[in-house]
């Protein structure tokens, strides 16, 4: 009896324990939707949500005049997602349309598929799809397929303004140029769209979900004409390669308000695929680098003494034979010019004139002008780099820093720097800032900025400007700035010739040439700036600088008419000096072009002449207006191109016969020595059977 109780008692426990069960799970599931339902719910909502990103599109770059320089171009690329829960069951068909569609086998796409790692949650099938290809696919619905899209930069015209408008990353955002300084107002903001996922993982779109639109960036408008910096660049390109140069800078300005008009650095690069070009060749000298200037810098020096009255443009100094010994240092000038005065000085760019006549000037007062004329501070122009110069304060000067200074040496100056001193020159002695951008448009093209022209000081009077316009307009008439002389339009500036160091010394031979000048010059309305380094056919800045600025003018004459009725300034031809004629006969037009041109004359050939075939003759034409022609006769056989045959590259520059000849697939060239080809193996029409020897010096 006793046993059957216990049996009776643990079936009691055990149908109250049962009961008891359901009670408390009920418990426990109103405790969970009372206490953690809302949080739980909320989790829930969560997980099927999807935030889709709407991408803001980058701004444009327009130029000037409103052409598209920069612009985006869409791109898409298609993954799948092979662990995706039903892809076996639709993976055939998929794959089949997909080729259809990319033009792609069936066999190719389902080998990627093969090869991809097990488990991979991403397998890219086809890139750089098309819109109308992207559409096709996303009309298909399947939720295994991943659609990227992204948009890429293009640049119009390649080459043309790359160091001004830059590139950007593998990202989209701005590396250089504009691209980089402006890179905030060109990406804009992201926008967000909320989707809700199904159980299988299908995004829809969200009645009431969340919507954020993107603000696309803004669009940028330079000051820069398209036509007008490709001929800048076209002539600096020439005058680096027929100089046989290392590299070229060429700056133009507006001299009333600071806007850019043109800046073009040589060697360039393609914003396109910038990582192709080496970073000497993406560098902008014109704002990043900085050099002893030569010359040019003797603005500073002359603006210096008239305005404190140190000295008169009449007063003169004796020069003597172009050798000067002071304080254990020596000038030399290119020239024995006896007694100047300060205006011929400016003239004839008498390095020994013109520290004469600073040498009277108080040290303060050289350094008071050099930098109420920017130098040694940044210009701030709307550009990334730039370089802030060199400009010791006198406490630092030796002895002879001074005369040094007043000539262009012992300080450091950019491009730009020297631009922005010869505006100021140019207006009347407002310093401007500067700038390249002149508008920012919404995406709608609205203005919602506009650049406004900054005096940032008046650096001189403008009595002092209209003292030494004529002393400048004189180096361009008289001195040596003849090969910038534009027949109709007064121009004035000056040459600069200045040594480099090499090896902790100036080295004799090797320059940095340039030129600065602004025209007309009674009513100033472009400043210009070319530089050019170690140009190996010469070496001033009257024969390498000067005859790239005069193409420049000439080329923007026809776009700027109103400078077309300006009369020029009386040139004296008996001050015309002729140099003699290279030897050209039997050489390729393209070679006999550069050494003319070089030689300072203008070559007039037949419009349909190619640049393989061979001169016969060249004669020498005066015209009314002081220019001078060579008219080129040519062989009547144009030159097979495909003929192996030995040109005459005699009196070419190093570098640009090397380049000739590889231009012309001729690629097995040695080069012994520096400068000019003086002999050549195999001699000019002789076959090319093997190596290409040149002897230059």
């Amino acid at each position: 009896m006793e046993a059957r109780s216990q049996i009776v008692a643990r079936m009691y426990v055990v149908l109250t324990v049962l009961c008891a069960l359901p009670v408390l799970v009920a418990i426990k599931v109103v405790g969970i939707h009372v206490t953690d339902g809302p949080s739980l719910r909320e989790q829930g909502t969560e997980q099927s949500r999807s935030i889709h990103v709407l991408p803001a599109v980058r701004g444009n770059i327009l130029d000037a005049k409103g052409r598209t320089l920069v612009a985006n171009t869409s791109r898409h690329d298609l993954a799948v997602d092979p662990t995706f829960g039903n892809f076996e069951d639709h993976a055939e068909a998929f794959l089949q349309q997909l080729a259809a569609v990319t033009d792609q086998s069936v066999q190719d796409l389902a080998r990627r598929l093969t090869r991809a790692s097990h488990g991979s949650k991403y397998v890219s099938l086809a890139r750089d799809l098309t819109e109308l290809q992207r559409a096709r696919i996303d009309s298909w619905d399947y939720p295994f397929v991943i659609l990227h899209s992204t948009f890429d930069r293009k640049y119009n015209h390649r080459q043309t303004m790359a160091h001004v408008l830059g590139h950007v990353n593998a990202d989209g955002t701005g590396a250089a140029g504009i691209e980089l300084q402006y890179d905030k107002y060109l990406r804009g903001i992201d926008g967000s769209r909320e989707r809700l996922r199904d159980m299988r993982g299908q995004t829809h779109a969200a009645v009431t979900g969340s919507f954020i639109p993107p603000r696309h960036g803004e669009s940028l408008v330079t000051t820069i004409d398209l036509d007008l910096q490709a001929i800048v660049e076209e002539a600096l390109a020439d005058g680096v390669a027929q100089s046989d140069a290392k590299w070229g800078v060429a700056v133009a300005m507006d001299p009333r308000t600071g806007a850019i008009l043109a800046m073009s650095n040589v060697p360039t690069y393609d914003p396109n695929r910038p990582g192709s070009f080496p970073e000497s060749a993406r560098r902008n000298r014109a704002v990043a680098d900085q050099f002893e200037p030569g010359s040019t810098f003797k603005l500073v020096s002359a603006i210096a003494a008239v305005e404190t009255r140190t000295a008169a443009l009449t007063d003169e100094v004796d020069t003597g034979k172009g050798y000067w010994r002071f304080r254990g240092r020596e000038l030399r000038d290119t020239h024995a010019n006896g007694v100047v005065t300060l205006a011929k000085a400016i003239e004839l760019s008498s390095n020994i004139g013109i520290a004469k006549f600073v040498d009277k000037l108080p040290e303060k007062k050289l350094y008071e002008y050099a930098r109420n004329l920017g130098f040694g501070q940044r210009t701030y122009i709307d550009l990334p780099g730039e370089a802030s110069g060199l400009l010791k304060k006198p406490q630092r000067w030796s002895g002879t820093s001074k005369e040094s200074i007043s000539i262009g040496y012992e300080v450091a100056v950019t491009p730009l720097q020297i631009a922005s001193a010869y505006a100021a020159f140019a207006n009347g002695g407002r310093l401007h800032q500067p700038y390249v951008v002149a508008e920012r448009r919404d995406i709608s093209g609205n203005v919602t900025w506009r650049a406004r022209p900054d005096s940032v000081r008046s650096a001189f009077k403008r009595k002092t400007a209209e003292k030494l316009l004529s002393a400048f307009e004189a180096v361009v008439v008289d001195g040596t700035a003849k090969k910038a002389r534009v027949s109709g339009v007064r121009i004035a500036g000056k040459t600069g010739t200045a040594k480099k160091i090499v090896g902790g010394k100036y080295a004799t031979g090797v320059t940095r040439a340039s030129f600065a000048g602004f025209f007309p010059a009674d009513d100033p309305q472009v400043v210009l700036v070319v530089m050019i380094d170690e140009p190996q056919t010469a070496q001033h800045g009257g024969d390498v600088a000067a005859p790239v600025f005069k193409r420049i003018v000439e080329g923007w004459l026809p776009t700027l008419p109103e400078l077309r009725d300006t009369p020029a300034a009386v040139v004296h031809l008996a001050d015309t000096i002729s140099a003699p004629l290279p030897s050209v006969d039997g050489a390729p037009l393209a070679v006999a072009r550069g050494l003319l041109t070089t030689a300072g004359l203008a070559v007039a050939a037949p419009a349909k002449a190619a640049d393989m075939q061979k001169v016969e003759a060249v004669e020498v034409r005066e015209r009314s207006d002081d220019l001078r022609i060579a008219a080129v006769r040519l062989d009547e056989t144009a030159a097979d191109p495909d003929e192996e045959v030995m040109p005459n590259l005699k009196g070419l520059g190093a570098r640009q016969a090397v380049y000739w000849l590889q231009a012309n697939n001729i690629n097995d060239v040695k080069v012994e020595g520096r400068g000019r080809v003086v002999s050549q193996i195999p001699a000019p029409g002789h076959s090319l059977t093997g190596e290409v020897r040149l002897v230059c010096r």
